[in-house]
């Protein structure tokens, strides 16, 4: 099946050495511009959406905006599922869907229904939140010199950074959390009101259809053209107060004469704390899902680095990432690397060991960087991003398996009497291809050897391969989150067996030509020795006890089957990203101000520890409604500190028992989740709760879902292992 592809190498031995330097010159370039997720994206297209009414109750909020948007999404093409949930002037609908689905679908088929089927009350206008579960790839904090305020800094934050930040290709979204906004307050006396005959309506119209700019026609001075155009939009409060809302006598009545005008903040909906300052303006940089993090984190971390050094920002105001997605995928790409050397170096050692010959080790260890790199390449060349999972995972056993069949060929082929290699070069010449070997075409009896070795186990080599692409035939066969997961492990992997069958027929053939000496004698080594004087007894012994031996096999066969059914399982080992995501659900009526109390007191908990590096936390939500979250809800982000200066009596699992014991002391009534930052936002998207696992109860009365609540906690608490239940 190989024989034109064998004649051409062997004919061309410089030639393929040169494309051997080459394409792993292509490969290391190759792996540079492959893009490396952390963690990858099991979940399918999910578009968040929300709606804002200031004021109005969650029941309210479910009635008039939850609902209609719901009922008006359920007809989108591709959806799998809506899920809703309504807070405090809050709508938030998370519309799932299906997998064979892309972003931009998505994304349109939504903005098309909430345009023409929904259609909500005081003109209120649903958004489309850019989020994604691994999306999130830098956090930072706005500080800035003891004379800027937390208004300074927020107005910093959303007119210039978050502006400037959007620009950079690939950037989504800029969510801000914390700073309170600048506003202008009207604080209306009713007595002067009533006593200059106006209303309270009078005063909302003029102060609206005052803030604006009007456009006249031109005039015409002399030769010149003069825009003509009204400046009405408010700069101050002095603007402000010179308001005209009526005329009396021929003497306008401003807005000053019936209100105080002032300087104020809008409503808090949530806060952002960071180390000991309880207040702190944070921002975090959402990618676009369709791009890929290697490229827009460098982008970003370079206006950032840019935003700290061009003048942009006033003096002392300053950018301080806590968290960059890019570190994580530095360490995921260094266990990589790692993984690869230690196996290539191993696979080598153990080849080595086992052939005797240090020259058929070179040869064979040569298939695994030659099909590491051709399945590298491809990933690139397809647009696929790789990960810990997928190339972790590649077997270098399996890759050199056909390299090792076609040199141990060769090798008994070489250590055959020369009569015997000639009587079966003979045979082999005699058939259709023999004219390619002739002797005179240029070919040596070497050279004539390696091709006939090469194709007396051709078929056997592809085969095999064949077979062991079809085992993972259930991988390629996945769908949804296991598909998400396992299909990339899996192409990858087929990619670099067809590397590896490539190279056992081009490769292997050249080194074996060039690198194998004219004399072969097999031995085995002492190693190879010594395990078969210990295997060879007992294989005599087993042979003779046949009986006994099959009874020991079936004991030894049901005491692991009894075995198997006690040991734990898991779908997939969770990713060490670094950090902890501490989530406290506090009694549902407190208030912003009593949680923040509590936000500060958990944060300096978490800080006494010196394996974390610093603290950050999320109390309520941010203004545009992104996290749906109420003021009951504390978030706390930890990044730790690098595990080999922790001290050795100290793990992660140590360290969150103990945080545990402390919360528990100190916060009767609140409940902890502990996590990971992007292991927290895929469980939370996956299944639209805030937490790993979750009970959904279904009903109509709030009152009766309440008490269902509580048996199932209290069942669930009986489970062994189960923590954090709330």
């Amino acid at each position: 099946m190989f024989r034109s592809l064998l004649s051409f190498v062997l004919t061309r031995r410089p030639v393929v050495l040169l494309g051997l330097i080459a394409f792993l010159a292509a490969g290391v370039l190759a792996f540079y511009k492959l893009n490396v997720e952390a963690y990858p994206n099991p979940a399918p297209v999910i578009l968040e959406i929300t709606a804002q009414a200031p004021g109005l109750s969650a029941e309210e909020m479910e009635r008039y905006y939850s609902r209609p948007m719901e009922i008006g999404l359920a007809t989108t093409l591709g959806v799998d599922n809506i899920r809703s949930t309504s807070f405090y002037g809050l709508a938030f609908v998370r519309v799932t869907f299906k997998y064979n689905v892309n972003y931009s679908q998505a994304v349109s088929r939504i903005a098309v229904n909430l345009q023409q089927n929904v259609s909500l009350p005081n003109n209120v206008q649903p958004q489309i939140q850019a989020s994604s579960l691994v999306g999130e790839i830098l956090r930072y904090q706005v500080v800035g010199p003891s004379t800027y305020s937390l208004t300074d800094l927020r107005g910093i934050q959303d007119w210039v950074i978050q502006r400037r930040l959007l620009t950079v290709t690939g950037v989504a979204q800029v969510v801000t959390w914390g700073g309170t906004t600048k506003e202008y307050h009207v604080e209306v006396d009713p007595r002067k009101l009533e006593g200059y005959g106006l209303t309270l309506q009078q005063v909302l119209a003029a102060v609206g259809n005052s803030n604006s700019n009007v456009g006249g026609r031109t005039v015409s001075v002399g030769e010149q053209s003069v825009n003509v155009r009204g400046l009405g939009l408010v700069r101050d409060i002095k603007d402000v107060g010179n308001i005209v809302l009526t005329q009396q006598n021929g003497i306008p009545v401003r807005v000053q004469d019936v209100a105080t005008v002032s300087i104020g903040t809008v409503p808090r909906l949530g806060e952002a704390g960071r180390d000991a300052t309880n207040d702190a303006v944070t921002g975090i940089v959402i990618m676009n899902r369709t791009m890929q993090t290697k490229d827009v984190i460098v982008d970003v971390e370079e206006a950032v680095a840019r935003l700290n050094s061009d003048g942009t920002l006033p003096a002392g105001v300053q950018l301080q990432p806590y968290y960059d997605r890019s570190a994580l995928v530095n360490v995921t790409t260094h266990t990589v690397i790692h993984n690869l050397l230690f196996g290539c170096l191993l696979v080598f050692f153990i080849q080595w060991v086992f052939l005797g010959d240090l020259r058929s080790a070179v040869i064979v260890s040569m298939n695994i960087p030659f099909a590491l790199f051709f399945s590298i390449m491809m990933l690139v060349l397809t647009g696929e991003s790789a990960n810990l999972l997928s190339l972790g995972a590649v077997d270098f056993g399996i890759i050199v398996d056909s390299a090792v069949i076609l040199v141990e060929n060769i090798f008994r082929n070489f250590q055959q009497t020369p009569r015997a290699r000639i009587e079966a070069l003979r045979a082999m010449a005699t058939g259709p291809h023999g004219i390619v070997t002739d002797p005179a075409m240029g070919w040596t009896q070497r050279l004539r050897t390696i091709y006939m070795s090469a194709l007396q186990v051709d078929n056997s080599v592809l085969f095999s391969t064949v077979i062991t692409i079809a085992a993972f035939s259930p991988l390629f066969l996945m769908t949804g989150v296991e598909g998400q997961i396992f299909g990339p492990m899996a192409r990858t992997y087929g990619y670099a067996l067809a590397g590896a069958l490539l190279a056992t027929f081009t490769i292997t053939p050249v080194l074996a030509a060039y690198l194998l000496p004219r004399r072969i004698k097999e031995h085995e080594t002492r190693f190879v020795e010594f395990i078969r004087k210990a295997y060879e007894p007992m294989l005599r012994w087993t042979l003779k006890n046949a009986h006994l031996t099959m009874i020991f096999g079936l004991i030894f066969l049901v005491s692991v089957g009894v075995l198997t059914t006690r040991l734990g399982s898991e779908f997939l080992p969770a990713l060490e990203e670094g950090n902890l995501w501490i989530r406290a659900s506090m009694p549902p009526t407190i208030t912003l101000e009593a949680g923040n109390a509590k936000a500060s007191r958990m944060r300096e908990i978490i800080k006494s520890y010196p394996e974390v590096a610093t603290v950050v936390s999320q109390h309520g939500r941010p203004d545009d409604g992104s996290d749906a979250s109420g003021f009951n809800n504390v978030e706390l982000f930890a990044p730790l500190k690098p595990f080999d200066e922790w001290p050795a009596d100290m793990n992660k699992e140590k360290l969150v028992a103990e945080l545990q014991q402390k919360f528990a002391a100190e916060f009767p009534g609140v409940g902890f989740n502990f996590s990971q930052y992007i292991q927290d936002n895929v469980e939370e998207g996956l299944s639209g709760v805030k937490g790993a696992n979750s009970v959904k109860i279904l009903g109509p009365d709030l009152v009766t879902l309440e008490k269902l609540a509580a048996q199932v906690v209290a069942v669930m608490a009986k489970v062994p292992g189960a923590t954090d239940l709330g």
